[in-house]
């Protein structure tokens, strides 16, 4: 009943708001239809306005108006009374907030679905204060969300059961990923943690600036961190009169996002303009400053890698490897034809390379890769839809800050890079070293197994083949210590190649070959 109560309140805000228009019927209301619609999802609360936020960076593909309108949700969420977030702050800190800070304002300088943030003046030691923002969560969130994300699981179970087609894009486990990444954001603890990591990864780095948390006043449904100043990056005017370079500004933000992903598998998911401030002090080198960091992104070993070699064969128009990727991944049936895969692929994708964003049609683009998704049952991966989400809300940005954006020839070499640091010989022996000992101290509880198998029985042939078994697990262990040896000097002679002149000639080779040797030792079969 509470769902079918929280239907028809969607419903009656679908009417109250004339958004029927959208449908196509003939508008029946003189205030903007953009406005309407951000005041329909303000209505319904913070399920909706996190949905108003993804749209409202895709200004290619809603109208212009409508998508100007829902920026307004980024940052401009009617707030609750401050009086309200002081005394939730004196609630969970237990003390005033004058014993807390020297300056605390009422007036919110942001308001969001979840939380609102104030300004305030910290004390960090003596005469040393700090400007800090205060984020408290609204009251009443967790109630509200779960009431959504219910309704959400109806309307995914009810898809599944009676709509086939929806099968494939696996309703149930995308809004099992979202809950579980909505329910995080309430959690400003965690959004603490997600900073400090995203701090320590990027330390020093002039791409982007990540603010200091301070743990002692931070708690659940209070965090306090230091406060970073900036132009929000969608007052282009602001930044154009500064004279930003926005071409150096789109590619840095594609390459923090590519580093994010696969440099430190930890990026930041929640990538609308009101969560990016942007550092003009240099305008030809500027800089991001990020806040708002409840919601971030990682991935299996198996999805990051698989996810890199997709991209690289796609940027090099290696739609073959694609095809295979995707076959070996799981992410099509194991029985697709490659070649019709690839093709469909080339069809798809050919028609954008070479071009700036600004000539490309993503409308039409994710028109024509949703049809071959459909025709070759490929499912929707849903630990993937937040990065998906995110690369979408990337793009978006390099579409308005720099139309002429190749993001191909952006992300290229980093993904290159990538690959090249992932499968050269330091991470190689890395894992061997990983490995090693945990097959020497397996070779004990081998000899007690056998000894216990040659207690159970005794014939001769279970008493040769342990015997057997024995030997080639000690043959097998001087390969891998022989192996690694020659692994380690051909890293070794690898790095002394550019201060030893005369190595340089026989280097490469021998590198090459000592390398290969040790690798070859270390994965050579058993012998049967």
């Amino acid at each position: 009943m509470n769902r079918l109560g929280r239907l028809w309140q969607i419903y009656r805000a679908v009417r109250r708001h004339g958004l029927m228009e959208f449908a196509g019927r003939r508008p029946t209301r003189s205030t903007p239809r953009g406005v309407r619609l951000r005041l329909a999802f303000e209505e319904l609360g913070p399920v909706f306005v996190k949905l108003g936020q993804a749209l409202s960076t895709r200004p290619d593909l809603l109208p212009a108006d409508v998508a100007l309108e829902l920026t307004r949700l980024q940052d401009q969420v009617p707030p609750f009374p401050g009086e309200v977030a002081r005394a939730e702050v004196e609630r969970t800190l237990g003390r005033k907030v004058e014993d807390l800070f020297t300056g605390f304002d009422l007036v919110p300088l942001a308001s969001a679905s979840v939380a609102q943030v104030h300004t305030a003046r910290l004390r960090v030691g003596e005469g040393v204060e700090l400007d800090v923002i205060v984020k408290v969560l609204r009251p009443g969130m967790a109630a509200q969300i779960r009431r959504d994300v219910d309704l959400l699981h109806l309307l995914a179970d009810l898809a599944s059961r009676f709509v086939p087609e929806s099968r494939r894009l696996r309703p149930r486990e995308v809004v099992a990923e979202y809950e579980k990444v909505i329910f995080d954001e309430l959690d400003l603890m965690r959004e603490g943690a997600n900073a400090s990591q995203l701090r320590r990864n990027w330390q020093g780095s002039e791409l982007i600036y990540h603010p200091l948390v301070f743990w002692d006043w931070t708690r659940p449904s209070v965090l306090v961190m230091e406060r970073v100043h900036g132009i929000k990056i969608d007052e282009l005017a602001r930044l154009r009169a500064l004279g930003v370079n926005f071409q150096v500004l789109a590619e840095r933000g594609v390459e923090i996002f590519f580093k994010q992903v696969f440099r430190d598998n930890f990026f930041h998911a929640d990538m609308h303009p009101g969560n990016i401030l942007v550092d003009a002090t240099d305008p030809q080198k500027p800089r991001y400053n990020a806040v708002d960091f409840g919601i971030v992104g990682s991935l299996t070993a198996m999805d990051q890698r698989y996810l890199a070699e997709n991209f690289l064969a796609f940027f090099n128009r290696d739609y073959r490897r694609v095809a295979e990727l995707h076959v070996q991944s799981g992410w099509v049936p194991a029985g697709t034809r490659v070649e019709e895969f690839e093709s469909a692929m080339r069809t798809v994708c050919e028609p954008i390379f070479g071009r700036p964003i600004k000539d490309i049609s993503f409308g039409f683009f994710l028109l024509r890769l949703f049809q071959v998704a459909r025709r070759f049952q490929m499912e929707v991966q849903p630990q993937l839809v937040l990065l998906q989400k995110t690369l979408l809300q990337i793009e978006g940005l390099g579409r308005q800050l720099y139309p002429e954006l190749d993001l191909w020839k952006t992300a290229k070499p980093i993904m290159e890079d990538w690959m090249r640091t992932r499968l050269g010989p330091g991470p190689a022996l890395e894992r061997l070293q990983r490995e090693l000992p945990a097959l020497i101290e397996s070779l004990p509880d081998l000899a007690q197994r056998a000894l216990h198998n040659l207690a159970q029985d005794g014939t001769r042939r279970e008493v040769e083949a342990l015997r057997a078994e024995l030997r080639e697990q000690q043959a097998r262990s001087r390969r891998h210590w022989i192996g690694s040896t020659l692994v380690l000097c051909a890293a070794l002679i690898y790095g002394l190649d550019g201060y030893r002149p005369w190595l340089w000639f026989n280097a490469p080779l021998l590198t090459w070959l000592l390398g290969a040797t040790g690798l070859w030792l270390w994965r050579r079969p058993s012998k049967d």
